[in-house]
Parts: structure tokens; sequence; C-alpha cells
């Protein structure tokens, strides 16, 4: 029965029927990418969603994403996201894993963004993404993303993401492959303490649709998110405290039909 609710939950959140198909992000992936566009309040998965914000990474820091999907542990996400600036642009390193024994994917890239001024900054990232099925085999595929932001002014910013534009052909058939993705975002900082972003998404072979967010900041540690995903009607929101160079969240996010994702993340600034 495990295995059956696990299929088709899987099944569910990777509706797109093939030749495309998608890797199962945290449900609540937004919560952590909120920070692409708001380069006040970023941390070490604002690249996750736009590799250029790796351009105005100012220290090495790290960060570990755990989501418990649907309240299922074999439908677990997780992700790890590593930065490092230098005089020459910043890196990034990012791991995901999602599933179980019996089907699970996982995928490594690495990032580099820099800027090209005082108005656009540009990022590109390499990925190796593979997924496995005991029974029926494994199949895996190299791919390319990237992306720009432009800064408008001291509070607007905005950016376009393009992911896996071409390529991505998974295993030997001949019409299997990971889906593309093309992003545009925009982010206001109201003042330097409150945040809002909204994000229009559109993957291929789905509907367009919309990914907005609120942050805000209070005294100085401790820090509030909350959002929501229009294809599905996910809500999702957290909390975070900082103390010294670690810092702390617990999220959480909410499916209509299929009901809670509770998660937490951590984060080492070095």
């Amino acid at each position: 029965m495990k295995a059956l609710i696990t299929i088709i939950c899987i099944g569910i959140i990777g509706h797109s029927p093939v030749p495309a198909q998608s890797l199962r992000y945290p449900v609540a992936l937004p919560y952590t990418a909120l920070s692409a566009y708001n380069h006040v309040q970023s941390d070490p998965f604002s690249f996750t969603s736009n590799q250029a914000a790796l351009a105005g990474v100012k220290q090495p820091m790290i960060g570990v994403f755990g989501e418990r999907r649907f309240m299922l542990d074999a439908t677990g996400a997780y992700r790890l996201a590593a930065v490092m600036p230098t005089h020459q642009g910043g890196f990034g390193l990012q791991l995901d894993y999602a599933g179980f024994s019996n089907f699970s994917e996982s995928r490594i890239g690495l990032a580099y963004g820099r800027s090209l001024g005082s108005a656009v900054d540009l990022g590109i990232q390499f990925n190796y993404y593979g997924y496995r099925i005991p029974v029926y085999g494994n199949a895996s595929a190299c791919y390319v993303e990237g992306g720009a932001i432009f800064h408008a002014s001291e509070r607007w910013e905005a950016g376009i993401h393009v992911y896996n534009p071409i390529g991505g052909k998974l295993g030997k058939a001949p019409d299997e492959k990971l889906a593309s993705e093309f992003s545009a975002g925009l982010g206001y900082e109201i003042s330097p303490d409150l945040f809002a972003g909204i994000e229009v998404v559109k993957e291929e072979d789905r509907y367009l649709y919309l990914v907005s967010g609120i942050q805000y900041r209070f005294a100085d540690s401790f820090f509030v998110r909350a959002g929501l995903v229009s294809d599905t009607g996910s809500l999702f929101a957290g909390v975070g405290a900082g103390w010294n160079k670690l810092r702390v969240d617990l999220s959480a996010s909410y499916h209509p039909v299929l009901g809670f994702s509770p998660g937490i993340l951590f984060v080492v600034t070095f």
C-alpha cells in the first residue's frame, strides 16, 4: 500500500506527459528560491532559482533543506546548496535527492555567476541528473540552465531563467527527456526589512503559472516568509532565526488535495 501511495503521489506531482518529465522538487521549492531577486536578504539557495544571483555572493555559505512531502517518508525531498565568492565571480554547488529505495532521482549541478557591470548579472549551471528504479533500470542525462538578473534600481530587480532549453535526453528511449522551463521574475524591496517577489513560469507540456511570495525580517535575527503557487493552489510559509553564523528555518507547504509537507532548513555562513 505504501508503494502504491508513493507511485500515485509521484504521478500527481510529475503529471507532465511523456516525453517530458520533471525532477520531483520539494513542494516548498519557492520557499528556498524566494530570495533570487533580493540582494539584501539572499542565501545559498538563491542561485538554485537563478544562477545570476551568484554574482552578488559576499561570503561562503552552505545550506541543507529537507522536506517530508505529504507526510510520507517515501516521498521525501532534499537539497544541499553551497556558494563561494571569488574575485572572478561566484561559484555554486547544488545537490538534489528525492524518492525512496524503489524509486529515486538525484541531481548534481555546478554553477557560476558574475556581474557585467552595475546593471546586469549573468549565470550558468551544468547538471547531471539520474533516476533509479531497481526493477526496471536506470537512466541519466546532462543538461544546462542559466539566467540573468537586471538591477533596475536600488529597490527593483528583474530576471529571466532558462532550464534545459535543449537536450536532456534520458537513457535509450528516443522520446523521453527532461522538461524544459522558462521563467521571468521580479523583486521589490519595499523596505530594508520587507521584500516581495513574483515569478511567471512556463514548463514544457504544462500551463503557465505564477509563484508569489513575501518576506519580512524583524529584530535582525528573525524573519517570516509566505507565498502561493497558482497552478496547484499550494501555499507555503516558514519562520527563520539566526545565531552568529547559523540559521535555522522551519517551513511548511499545503497542497489542497495531498495535504501538508513540513520541512527544515539549515544555513551556515563562514
